[in-house]
């Protein structure tokens, strides 16, 4: 019973292997293009909702925050065709940032699309 061939199983462990190895490959490069850019996302929306919040509290005009995220976008990665968008509705600051930025894989070029919108905390506004 122990010696009977095993024709139909031939190298198919080592198919199964490469495979997994190639997939596991191409999920961990996709990662290694993507997180970065998505970090520097979150970074930004953090300092968008920080700016806000200062030129509130300061009484500062809402042009002061789009200077302010312009002088930051070569730190975070923004395109120069950024579109940063200031306003004041209803005793409150708030900036819009809309860009979109390719991420090149082999063969597929992804466009992320940034658009956030911040908006200052209520009860640092003057009335």
């Amino acid at each position: 019973m122990a010696n009977m061939p095993r024709t139909g199983e031939r190298g198919s462990a080592r198919l199964k292997f490469l495979l997994v190895i190639a997939v596991i490959c191409t999920v961990a490069y996709a990662g290694y293009l993507y997180i970065p850019v998505e970090y520097d996302a979150q970074v930004f929306k953090d300092l968008m909702k920080h700016k806000v919040d200062v030129a509130s509290a300061q009484g500062y005009p809402p042009s002061w925050i789009s200077d302010q995220l312009s002088k930051s976008a070569a730190e975070y990665n923004l395109p120069p065709d950024a579109v940063i968008t200031p306003s004041q509705q209803d005793n409150r600051i708030q900036v819009r940032v809309q860009f979109t930025r390719p991420i090149e894989f082999p063969g597929l070029t992804y466009l992320y699309e940034f658009d956030h919108t911040a908006k200052s905390t209520e009860f640092l506004t003057f009335k």
